[in-house]
């Protein structure tokens, strides 16, 4: 899993690590389930594990149709959503969803960083940013969220 980042010695290693201890399984697990019932057909199960869940995420697409999903239909704050193998494409649409995200009234504190999701480097962040999105989607209660509200903390 961390071949694709490179060797990383000392503090920071020991720093990453923490970091990676700090996902959650479980919570992956309500996240997909409900990533899954909220853009419906439109986006495929990931594989399991931290890996799966961020190579699910990184291109952007899954996350802005996620966003766009809880604007009324048309509205979407992210008009071009397409799959790209172009790491400035896939990073261009992660800032988008982050954008939205904070348009939508997520905390700027509670959002998480391009790299920590492109990179792998905090996909803990990246769990809070989603679950801070659910509880503020059944927050709202404009009927666009769809699952069981009680997948997320009041």
């Amino acid at each position: 899993a961390m071949a694709n980042r490179g060797p990383s010695y000392g503090l920071s290693r020991e720093v990453q690590q923490k970091i990676d201890r700090q996902y959650d399984p479980e919570l992956e697990q309500v996240l997909v389930r409900w990533i899954l019932a909220q853009c419906g057909s439109d986006v495929a199960q990931p594989a399991p594990g931290r890996d799966g869940f961020q190579q699910w995420l990184k291109d952007g697409t899954v996350l802005c149709r996620l966003i766009n999903s809880l604007h009324p239909r048309g509205q979407g704050p992210v008009a071009k959503v397409q799959a790209s193998a172009m790491a400035f494409k896939q990073m261009e649409q992660i800032s988008q969803f982050l954008q939205a995200a904070e348009r939508y009234g997520i905390a700027a504190t509670d959002i998480f960083q391009t790299v920590d999701l492109w990179e792998g480097k905090n996909m803990a962040c990246v769990q809070r940013t989603l679950m801070n999105l659910g509880s503020l989607a059944v927050a709202k209660g404009d009927g666009l969220f769809v699952g069981d509200p009680n997948w997320f903390p009041k």
